[in-house]
């Protein structure tokens, strides 16, 4: 018998984070190398919200919290989800937790046996398969497809559900796609999951705020209410308010979901941390300007990474609808030879040899479950999106 829990053996290491610390160690090495790997916001936490968790300090609000998290920011969380997206959940129906990521681990520890089945539509979020297979279900992997905007069609999803489906995960705006479906395209999907009674709907709403044009954002349990009883609403105020290290998450869904998963929550982490939540507090309650000024800089990254992408030779990049990600195809690069000598294989020999040729730090798609594309976070400054994307034109204009 080996030391390591055999669950181990089915995980893999983050690849997000795996690319990131590559480009970290090139730097050290003296290397020149902008990094478009991590899904972060460039911005600051806006400082009405750092000034509420350093009154919280002074307050001495540096006790435990209740594991489900402290009653003003719940309060907090139910006012979001009526004001914004129209939903009514009580008090009790709602959970803070460490991080968007603490809320999906929850839910699946809370709800998973040995051979569930969870419906994840590639390209995905790296971690999504990975908590599955870590609480004994089984990942099922419905591809989508650049022509149809890297969007779950809805008879896909009629396919891929069986009688061992347990949830199927719904993210939007995507990562790492950027996709967002329209209420029209979340419709035809929440029309299938109403046929099938014994699916749960989890929904990582995370990039809620950041949608560009026109585009409105709506949530499942919002266009079908059939479907409130079984749907876990999941976001957070990471990204929205550049809040990322602060580590909070939260949540709201049927009472016996939220018992069980402030349950898992009480014999693992307990309350999230205090004076985080008291910034969360005012990041929901306080006032809301920074969302459109983040979200005008985001769309103008946007559009100049699409532009610019798309005049690179062999690539062919969609303009997502929302989030800080671009997901171009290089699948017309593949079989070319880089300036190295080395043959393009797949989509990670793309990003590797973009890496050493250039430096400049991306994602390949089969981390994400689908490629031949890469992912590129624009979550940082137009001059270093720019430089980022005037070499990767050079090096695809490279290739022979």
């Amino acid at each position: 018998m080996g030391f390591l829990a055999d669950a181990l053996s089915r995980v893999q290491p983050s690849a997000t984070i795996a690319v990131t610390q590559k480009a970290r160690d090139l730097k050290a090495q003296g290397r020149d190398i902008i990094s478009l790997s991590v899904g972060e916001p460039d911005f600051d936490t806006p400082d009405n919200i750092k000034k509420a968790a350093i009154d919280a300090i002074m307050r001495g609000e540096t006790k435990y919290t209740p594991v489900s998290g402290i009653t003003p920011l719940r309060e907090a969380v139910v006012k979001k989800f009526k004001r914004e997206n129209g939903l009514d959940y009580k008090v009790g129906q709602t959970i803070v937790c460490t991080g968007g990521k603490q809320v999906l681990y929850n839910a699946f520890v809370s709800t998973l046996n040995k051979g569930d089945e969870v419906i994840i539509p590639a390209p995905y979020w790296v971690s999504y398969p990975d908590m599955v297979l870590l609480c004994g279900g089984e990942p099922v992997f419905v591809p989508t497809t650049l022509a149809k905007g890297f969007k779950l069609q809805a008879e896909d999803l009629d396919r891929a559900i069986t009688p061992r489906t347990k949830w199927v995960i719904l993210n939007s705006p995507s990562n790492p796609s950027g996709a967002a479906y329209t209420q029209a395209e979340l419709k035809a999907i929440t029309d299938v999951l109403v046929r099938h009674p014994h699916v749960w709907i989890l929904t990582d709403d995370m990039y809620e705020h950041l949608t560009y044009g026109d585009f409105v954002f709506t949530t499942p349990a919002q266009i079908e209410p059939n479907l409130m009883d079984r749907t876990l609403t999941m976001n957070g105020v990471s990204k929205s308010y550049a809040m990322t290290g602060w580590r909070i998450g939260y949540a709201a869904g049927p009472d016996k979901l939220m018992k069980a998963m402030d349950m898992v929550q009480g014999q693992q982490t307990s309350g999230a941390c205090s004076i985080s939540q008291w910034a969360a507090v005012e990041a929901l309650n306080g006032p809301q300007d920074f969302i459109s000024v983040s979200r005008k800089a985001f769309e103008g990254r946007r559009d100049l990474v699409v532009s610019m992408l798309n005049q690179a030779s062999l690539l062919d990049c969609p303009t997502p609808e929302g989030a800080f990600y671009v997901y171009p195809s290089c699948a017309k690069a593949i079989g070319k030879t880089a300036p190295s000598g080395k043959v393009i294989k797949t989509d990670e020999d793309f990003v590797t040899e973009l890496l050493e040729a250039e430096g400049v730090a991306a994602v390949h798609g089969t981390a994400f479950g689908l490629g031949p594309n890469f992912r590129i976070s624009y979550a940082t400054s137009n001059a270093i999106l720019e430089e980022a994307c005037g070499k990767i034109q050079r090096f695809t204009a490279s290739l022979r």
